[in-house]
């Protein structure tokens, strides 16, 4: 009802939330809701219906367990990369502000991944204000005719083709659509790099998926354009690398998926020493409604059915684990500096609250809207700007109701995993990641069956568990990604179930 109460108190050693209570009755208990969209409607009908916890996962029993406590070295808050957190930053983003006060708004942007998820959405944003945005560069991968048509709409002065074996075929596909006036045309990895240094454009959309996005994040930095970070893989598997150099060139990293962006518009306005906590909302994916004894049952067909998300088939796989989850605590340290104990998961089945931040006064600050990527998207190329956007704003009415539980970490064992590798720190998240990736695509290919991705992952942490390095170079990252995917390759599943 809405004379419930928010409370916070120690249970178990640690301290828990429990929410309850109407959403209007969040908004004056000190749970302050910072949406970009229009609350429109709210009232006493829209509910939080259920008690909750936001936790720490707490340690695995056994092996997994034994080795976080051997190996736990990430014991501190760090300088992170999103520009939070400090005096500078806040001078930073306070005149970068001031700028707009003065003249329209308008950003000049370079696309890594343009013809994937991340990419065309960007340009959709684009297309709503052509006279806000100029495209510098576009980078993609091998589809040709997708890409022709970007260059023809955008007429970017510098693309690359990943695929150099299609080179001829762009240049035929350009041809036939009109395109005169040509852009300098690149291909392989040296051609996405030189795109993403290129010019003049200021900020550069990382949409590019894997570590194959880490070079060309690297030569953004050193050029000196600001980073829309779509990439995990940047921070998860390179941050030790991109912290310093982010900080040698003045360079601003800004997240641009849902819940780091939920957290980063949260932290606008946040003093240096004010942030006390961050939670992550789960949508729970696939299997949130199935019991932990039945997921030996789950077919590839289950696992991409994702309840909220329209996303490609590696990252609802691992919604599906929750790995996505874990990825993203560990992106998280590394953007904002928290330690892990200070990062916690809820899960949220409506998608609407896309995740929180806890102020040293025991406030509560989040970020709605709807299940829409654009959203974040957009922050990450106009930040700290707010440009009005002709799309459906939140209703809370609509909504009806906002319900949290704990994250369940029978289903879930991924999500320690990732917490286990964050804690180690060095190359194990590196090796993390990789084997995640290694297993996803083997359950996708039948190789290996549902449960046996934790298990491949695990297997592979296991073995570099002595071969650790705290302080690696990008050439130690590298390395250590490409010997994971190749050792996570030669686990065996015991129990393999066919779809």
């Amino acid at each position: 009802s809405p004379r419930d109460s928010l409370k916070l108190g120690p249970m178990g050693g640690r301290r828990e939330w429990i929410v309850s209570g109407a959403a209007i009755g969040l908004l004056c208990l000190g749970f302050y809701a910072s949406s970009s969209t229009s609350l429109l409607g709210g009232s006493p009908a829209a509910s939080a219906t259920s008690s909750i916890r936001t936790l720490r996962p707490q340690r695995f029993a056994g092996k997994l367990g034994s080795r976080r406590g051997a190996l736990n070295k990430c014991k501190a808050w760090i300088e992170g990369a999103a520009p939070v957190n400090t005096k500078e930053s806040m001078k930073d983003t306070t005149e970068r502000g001031y700028v707009h006060l003065d003249k329209d708004f308008n950003k000049k942007i370079t696309i890594l991944g343009s013809t994937g998820s991340i990419g065309t959405q960007t340009l959709d944003i684009v297309d709503t204000w052509p006279d806000k945005f100029e495209v510098v560069g576009l980078a993609a991968g091998s589809n040709v005719e997708l890409l022709a048509d970007q260059i023809a709409k955008h007429n970017p002065k510098i693309v690359a083709l990943k695929d150099e074996s299609k080179l001829q075929e762009l240049k035929d596909a350009l041809a036939a659509r009109g395109v005169k006036n040509l852009p300098e045309i690149a291909g392989g990895m040296d051609g996405i790099v030189e795109v993403a240094r290129y010019g003049d454009a200021e900020t550069v959309v990382t949409g590019i998926v894997g570590c194959a996005g880490l070079l060309p994040t690297i030569a953004a930095i050193k050029a000196g354009k600001d980073i829309a970070l779509a990439n995990k893989e940047t921070l998860i598997s390179g941050g030790p690398v991109i912290l310093p150099l982010l900080k040698q060139y003045n360079s601003k990293c800004v997240p641009a998926d849902s819940e780091h962006s939920a957290i980063f518009q949260c932290l606008q306005g946040v003093p240096a020493g004010g942030l006390s906590k961050l939670i992550l909302t789960a949508s729970g994916g696939a299997f949130r409604d199935w019991d932990a004894k039945d997921l030996h049952k789950v077919t590839l067909k289950d696992a991409l059915k994702h309840p909220n998300w329209d996303m490609g088939a590696k990252i609802t796989i691992d919604s599906a684990t929750l790995m996505n989850k874990g990825l993203e605590v560990i992106e998280a340290h590394y953007l904002f500096g928290a330690d892990y104990d200070d990062i916690g998961i809820v899960i949220h089945p409506q998608s609407i609250i896309h995740s929180m931040i806890e102020t040293q006064d025991t406030s509560v600050l989040a970020q709605l809207g709807w299940p829409d990527m654009r959203l974040p998207l957009l922050y990450s190329i106009t930040w700290p700007y707010r440009q009005k956007m002709p799309w459906k704003p939140l209703d809370l009415v609509e909504v009806g109701s906002l319900t949290f539980k704990e994250p369940d970490r029978v289903k879930y064992p991924c999500m320690e995993l990732a917490y286990s590798a964050g804690r180690t720190g060095g190359t194990m998240t590196a090796a993390l990641n990789a084997a995640n990736e290694q297993a996803v695509a083997m359950f996708r290919e039948g190789k290996i069956g549902y449960l046996d991705i934790p298990k491949l992952i695990d297997y592979t942490m296991e073995k570099h568990k002595n071969e650790v390095v705290d302080k690696p170079s990008l050439e130690d990252i590298l390395n250590v990604d490409t010997w994971a995917r190749e050792y996570g390759a030669t686990y065996k599943s015991p129990e393999l179930i066919l779809p």
